[in-house]
């Protein structure tokens, strides 16, 4: 079983839909989710398409406090999240939200590889959402690796 150290931060807001392949991040490994991504903004309670731009420069990243969609009350203004361990069997995940750079709540998440289901699922539905495409992003750079 690996033990990994990674962390990255996702905008809580951020609905990611599609990684992007084109080449056009310099360097998408070290991007919050592993990978740019397309996707749409929930900061204003309903789903909205973003732009290409706006995807980049906010969406993408966690404490995107220039956004003008990020509301003023908020629980969170990131998500870090890191791979604890990777085995045969599951793949643990520790996230922790924060909130101008403190950390508010935290805790593992642990999935199942065989049946593709979370363990122990979070009840906030954003954690869950990021989780699964930081995880997508993780196990596409691990598949190439092992080719």
């Amino acid at each position: 079983m690996a033990v990994l150290r990674e962390t990255n931060l996702a905008c809580p807001f951020f609905v990611p839909l599609e990684i992007v392949n084109d080449g056009s991040w310099p360097h998408p490994s070290r991007l919050p989710l592993g990978a740019g991504w397309t996707g749409n903004c929930r900061a204003s309670g309903q789903e909205l398409a973003a732009s290409d731009t706006h995807i980049r420069e906010f969406c993408n990243l966690g404490y995107a406090t220039a956004c003008p969609h990020l509301p003023q009350g908020r629980d969170w203004d990131a998500i870090r999240f890191s791979v604890a361990r990777a085995g045969r069997e599951q793949v643990t995940i520790t996230f922790v939200c924060e909130l101008d750079h403190a950390p508010i709540e935290h805790g593992k998440l642990v999935l199942d590889l065989a049946s593709g289901a979370w363990l122990n699922p979070y009840p906030d539905p954003r954690v869950l959402r990021l989780a699964n495409c930081y995880l997508q992003t993780f196990r596409a750079r691990e598949s190439a690796v092992l080719v």
